[in-house]
């Protein structure tokens, strides 16, 4: 694990620990299923740049799939 890959996961978990609370808060199961995936996804992709590609493509979904 180099620090690219460490940094990807630290900023995507953060992302998906916040958008966990946000699901649970609001009763959103999107939010809260996307959440769970982008604070574990990282742990099983051992390429940075996978990394950093799923990353991006789940905070888009985050973002612009509807509720």
């Amino acid at each position: 694990m180099n620090t690219a890959n460490i940094f990807a996961s630290v900023i995507f978990g953060s992302i998906g620990f916040a958008a966990f609370i946000y699901g649970k808060k609001q009763s959103s199961f999107k939010a809260l299923v996307i959440g769970i995936v982008l604070m574990t996804y990282p742990y099983f992709i051992p390429s940075t740049m996978a990394v950093y590609i799923i990353g991006i493509v789940l905070t888009l979904a985050l973002t612009v799939l509807p509720s």
